[in-house]
């Protein structure tokens, strides 16, 4: 198997897959591939993840029922996954007792070991807060995911006790030995007239957190004033860029 990332600004991650090998992914993350390459839908990753109750919990972590799984048949083929925003696709290995937390929409791809679920670290009403619909999917198993973050990516390496305070839409993903919890903004004029939301996460070390700077729901709301809106061609045209837009973000605020 062989993994790169082209690109820049707007990725794309290129596997190559010797005969007989294979990755899998959520639904809908397909950019293209050579003729050779199977798909096929499951709900098993060969890891820990088999049975119905790990794809219901896969679903309510932000992804489908069935995975996607790409296998070369009949000698090497390829396979690509393009960024839908601009910002970084990564990679991390993941071993038992090395797991991560990822922004619902994080995960892009993985090898077979790898098993995606609900992240769930102090209750399932954290995983459900925030004005960006917090819900973070846990990887875990053995084998290598790829990331997808939007905008900038920034890191930190927590020590034991350490704390960050971040926007929910911010949090891109962290290891699962992080704490993370959800606190209330201070100061009634804060959350009323702050126009930040009423929430932030404490991440609390020791572990990585990867940060991102471009959140989908911010960026939706960036653009909002620019989108046409009238009557007549103005009305069509905004028709069709909300459409457009809608298509974009609809999944993922």
């Amino acid at each position: 198997m062989k993994a790169e990332v082209k690109g820049t600004t707007m990725p794309v991650l290129e596997v190559t897959l010797d005969n007989g090998e294979s990755v899998i992914s959520t639904h809908g993350e397909l950019s293209w591939m050579t003729p050779n390459m199977q798909m096929s839908q499951t709900t098993s990753t060969g890891g820990s993840g088999k049975g119905l109750m790990s794809s219901l919990k896969r679903v309510v972590g932000g992804g489908g029922l069935f995975l996607t799984k790409y296998q070369a048949a009949g000698g090497p083929a390829m396979v690509a996954f393009a960024a839908k925003l601009p910002g970084r696709i990564f990679n991390v290995e993941i071993a038992p007792g090395k797991g991560y937390l990822v922004h619902r929409t994080g995960w892009l791809c993985g090898t077979d070991g790898i098993t995606p679920t609900i992240g769930l670290q102090q209750s399932f009403r954290a995983g459900l807060y925030g004005r960006d619909g917090f819900i973070l999917q846990r990887l875990e198993g053995t084998g290598t995911a790829w990331i997808e973050l939007s905008g900038e990516i920034i890191n930190y390496n927590l020590n034991p006790g350490q704390s960050i305070l971040v926007h929910p839409g911010h949090v891109g993903m962290f290891q699962d030995s992080v704490a993370f919890q959800i606190t209330t903004v201070q100061g009634l004029s804060n959350i009323f007239f702050g126009g930040d939301g009423y929430h932030l996460v404490a991440l609390t070390g020791p572990g990585e957190v990867w940060l991102q700077s471009m959140p989908v729901a911010l960026l939706a709301h960036a653009l909002e004033p620019y989108l046409p809106s009238g009557n007549g061609s103005a009305a069509a045209t905004g028709g069709i860029t909300g459409g457009i837009v809608g298509g974009l973000f609809g999944n993922n605020i």
